[in-house]
């Protein structure tokens, strides 16, 4: 197989000193249900913590004022929820009126498994022509739906751990695990994503290239540090960097950050609100190696 193994570090997204929030983008993450309101507060910390100008979570009306005092630098977007937990038309109108505004979206993170969740998740990825990030119960849907990949019309990235990865590809995790690289690489050539398969040294493969994530340890093995990963992707999708690289570099910082936070913590201790705490500190080692 003729692939590009990718060592080097993409360079982070410039930023010019004559700037405004709006230069550095505007992202939105679709994430939360009753029960699950830390995932969304997690992915939109790390989508600040990645350096977007504005962050927007689009969340259940239910878990708003919950997820809106966690942190003041997230904005909230409420949606109506019936009991059966179906998506108001008004508020399906209202969000998708929206999305021609945003640098990037994902999908997922706490969201359930809401009938509604699978709908938005699908038309999503089928019509949203900026980069979309689909991540926990956003690839739920798309496994569960009956239905193959769809075609995108922008960038997409996945960013399954093995038992999502297992349902997308109707294979057990053990071989898996026995196959990850070549299983990786043929599903995003197939599809035409980017892929990141988590887990101890993630792979980050659009078919063509393959790059090995080197930083990270068991203590990121805990609830909710996906999320945070899930909204670097996006914050640095979102500031213009290609699919492939944002979610390479993403890997790399969200991994540094779990690194030094286990050196102060240990890594039993870590938890993944750690995480944007630490990633300050890998940000500034980045950077300083980059000069």
């Amino acid at each position: 197989m003729n692939i590009q193994r990718v060592s080097d570090l993409p360079s982070p997204p410039v930023r010019p000193e004559n700037s405004h929030k709006g230069t550095f983008g505007k992202v939105l993450i679709i994430a939360g249900s009753s029960g699950m309101s830390g995932a969304a507060c997690l992915s939109g910390m790390g989508a600040l913590r990645g350096g977007s100008g504005l962050v927007f979570l689009a969340i259940p009306e239910s878990i708003q004022s919950i997820v809106a005092t966690v942190n003041a630098c997230y904005l909230t977007i409420p949606l109506q929820n019936d009991q059966q937990g179906n998506l108001s038309e008004s508020s399906k109108t209202h969000l998708f009126n929206q999305l021609h505004d945003f640098d990037a979206v994902a999908i997922g993170p706490g969201c359930g498994q809401h009938t509604w969740v699978q709908e938005v998740t699908l038309k999503l990825y089928t019509e949203l022509k900026q980069t979309l990030i689909v991540d926990a119960d956003g690839l739920n849907a798309i496994a569960t739906s009956g239905r193959p990949l769809p075609k995108a019309t922008g960038p997409r990235i996945l960013t399954p751990h093995p038992g999502e990865f297992s349902r997308l590809i109707n294979l057990s995790t053990t071989e898996i695990a026995q196959q990850r690289e070549e299983l990786s690489i043929a599903f995003a050539k197939q599809h035409q994503v980017v892929l990141l398969l988590k887990g101890s040294h993630s792979l980050i493969t659009d078919g063509t290239r393959i790059a090995v994530n080197t930083t990270g340890n068991s203590g990121l093995a805990t609830g909710g540090s996906g999320d945070v990963l899930t909204g670097l992707i996006t914050s640095l999708a979102g500031q213009g960097l290609e699919a492939f690289e944002a979610a390479q570099l993403a890997a790399h910082l969200h991994g540094r950050a779990g690194d030094l936070a286990a050196q102060q913590l240990s890594q039993p201790a870590l938890i993944a609100s750690d995480l944007p705490d630490y990633l300050p500190e890998a940000w500034l080692e980045l950077l300083q190696s980059q000069n």
